[in-house]
């Protein structure tokens, strides 16, 4: 049975040569025939909409399960708020090492946009449109229980998620059934999921391809400094911040983490979307060792309110676009900005394209002038995002490590195992098998995944 499964798992190795393949071919295809890259845009965009089409719907079932078959909610609360207060302070140092690599490098020094102007107004629009607070908060509160799995918004999702699981919970021994059709529908939902990802191949060359024709190769010459500059700061974010604290407080390798979850990466850097893997990374994380009421609540949270790389480039962005127009910022400005961002970061998680309209806003409320200079960004963004979308990913596998260390609700063991290869992660069904029966019943604490 094992080599069989083993067989299965390997098989999906062509899988991932195929969208190396066609993130090459879609290269040569958007440099040599410019047109014919632009116009394969539809590709990528259906590729990638298909795969939010399942992210309501796993995060529906990780969630109900996880809440579910727990009986004390205040495991919940504090897995959350915990998460949540881990969230704002990373940010915050992600947004100052930005502004620490910006103003070390000034990439954008001596550059001339004057062509590049009046192209921010549009994505400032986009920004406001997200709305304030109030209308942030109002957004979370779906139309009818139904539509939170059909509006596209993970918020939306994780919040009756939490509703329906904790309503199971209440129940008792009476929702042993809910968890067990649950249970079933998970298993139907990665299924789906994984017919969807052989698509991936040619949901790559498409992206790839429209904005090689789009940019030109030319565009990523122009631009390098900031790109490098902004790949460099990731990379050391990674690494260096976020490898020193899961190292010290969870006792985790990152080099072996991001081994682990090397298909992501891959599925990341083919979509420029981290979206792309958010429900492997879900899967994996419950694999590797952390209970599912962590992952259901930590890895959907994470993924609105822990946007690391998005905040590094939040920052380098505005200071590279501020010396490219030659108005510098001044430390004040910078320190306003950074506050802004904080807040704007997690707003604009929703948001499409919320890279770019969180920029355009911030800039619009602290520095209007600046706001034409978006246009430079617009070039190359589409190649940060996939720096952005990477360590944004990186940060909520890490988190939930950190997350499940602090509330004990990881097999450490079980960790070890995992990342030394010893149980590898079943790529066919992207779930482990426990036979028909639900998550542990009401009452009981959830046990460690363990391999069937």
């Amino acid at each position: 049975m094992d080599d069989r499964t083993r067989t299965r798992r390997d098989r999906t190795h062509w899988l991932y040569l195929a969208v190396i393949v066609a993130v090459v071919a879609g290269i040569l295809i958007g440099w040599l025939a410019p047109g014919t890259g632009r116009a394969l845009v539809p590709l990528g965009t259906m590729f990638v909409d298909l795969i939010k089409m399942m992210i309501a719907p796993v995060i529906f079932c990780t969630i109900v399960l996880g809440i579910g078959s727990v009986r004390a909610a205040a495991t919940v609360g504090k897995v959350g708020g915990m998460a949540i207060a881990y969230f704002l302070v990373m940010s915050t140092v992600a947004l100052g090492a930005g502004l620490l690599v910006g103003n070390l490098l000034d990439p954008g020094t001596g550059l001339d946009i004057t062509g590049s102007a009046g192209q921010g107004t549009q994505y400032a629009e986009q920004a406001h449109a997200a709305g304030g607070t109030v209308e942030f908060l109002h957004g979370i509160i779906p139309t009818t229980l139904v539509s939170s799995l059909t509006a596209g918004s993970v918020l939306q999702a994780l919040f009756v998620a939490l509703l329906v699981g904790f309503a199971v919970q209440a129940m008792g021994s009476s929702g042993e059934p809910i968890l067990r059709a649950v249970t079933l529908i998970q298993k139907l939902v990665f299924r789906i999921l994984v017919m969807i990802l052989w698509l991936a191949p040619i949901g790559a060359f498409g992206a790839i391809a429209n904005v090689v024709g789009r940019t030109g190769l030319d565009a990523v010459v122009q631009l390098g400094t900031l790109m490098i500059a902004f790949y460099l700061t990731c990379l050391l974010f990674v690494f260096g911040v976020l490898g020193v604290l899961v190292r010290l407080i969870a006792r985790v390798s990152i080099f072996k983490l991001c081994r682990y979850l090397a298909r992501e990466y891959l599925l990341i850097v083919a979509t420029s979307s981290s979206e792309s893997a958010l429900p492997r990374l879900i899967a994996k994380m419950e694999h590797l060792g952390v209970e599912r009421t962590t992952v259901g609540v930590v890895v959907p949270t994470g993924y609105s309110f822990n946007l690391d790389g998005t905040a590094i480039y939040l920052t380098m962005a505005s200071i590279f676009i501020a010396d490219a127009m030659g108005q510098p910022l001044g430390l004040s400005e910078q320190l306003g900005l950074l506050l802004f961002m904080i807040v704007a970061s997690k707003g604009a998680a929703g948001v499409t394209g919320a890279g770019l309209a969180t920029l355009a806003g911030g800039l619009q409320s602290h520095r209007p002038e600046l706001l034409d200079g978006v246009g430079l960004i617009v070039g190359i963004d589409r190649f940060m995002s996939e720096a952005r979308a990477l360590t944004n990913f990186s940060g909520n596998a890490v988190a939930t490590v950190l997350v499940g260390t602090w509330t004990g609700t990881i097999e450490p063991a079980r960790v070890r195992d995992v990342l030394d290869r010893k149980l590898p992660f079943d790529e066919q069904t992207l779930v482990d098998e426990h036979g028909d029966e639900p998550a542990p019943p009401t009452g009981t604490e959830p046990k460690a995944l363990v391999p069937s």
